[in-house]
């Protein structure tokens, strides 16, 4: 059984994950030296449980600047299969994340592929998805409303927001 809920969390604790050791070997970087700076809150690995796909990349003090790519799918770009070509193009190019902008449409279905198919972190901007999610006017939402979107994206598994 897991003894930690986060990374900050383990960091904590004194315990080295499988995630920081990837993160550390990828930046060839001391593991103990990053659990540090994770503990500090100086490097954060944003690397939800749900996202089985993904392949850890860590963010912070003294790593190397990550690459972010924005994508989606609107009114005016509707077309899923060209976004999920860019996600391929992305990740095969050293693309670490990817930004969900979607707004527009069956956006929870786009974004749980993404997160399957996806190595790179996942982000995602929840307010740009509770209009749809919920089906109300922006003018309606409430906090209670908008809480709920994000929880859903935590769950489907988005790696930050």
């Amino acid at each position: 059984m897991t003894q930690y809920t986060t990374q900050m969390d383990a960091a904590r604790q004194g315990i080295i994950t499988p995630q920081m050791e990837i993160v550390a070997e990828k930046e060839h970087f001391d593991v103990e030296e990053l659990r540090e700076l994770i503990a500090k809150g100086q490097v954060i690995i944003p690397c939800n449980k749900n996202h089985k796909s993904i392949s850890p990349s860590g963010v912070g003090a003294k790593l190397t600047t990550k690459i972010n790519v924005n994508l989606g799918v609107s009114r005016d770009w509707k077309d899923v299969d060209m976004e999920y070509e860019k996600v391929h193009s992305a990740v095969e190019m050293g693309a670490e994340a990817i930004m969900d902008l979607s707004n527009y449409g069956k956006t929870n279905t786009f974004r749980k592929q993404l997160i399957e198919m996806s190595p790179a972190m996942i982000g995602t901007v929840p307010m740009y998805d509770a209009i749809g999610y919920l089906e109300k006017d922006l003018l309606e939402i409430s906090a209670e409303d908008f809480l709920k979107v994000v929880r859903a994206h935590a769950e489907e598994g988005v790696d930050f927001m």
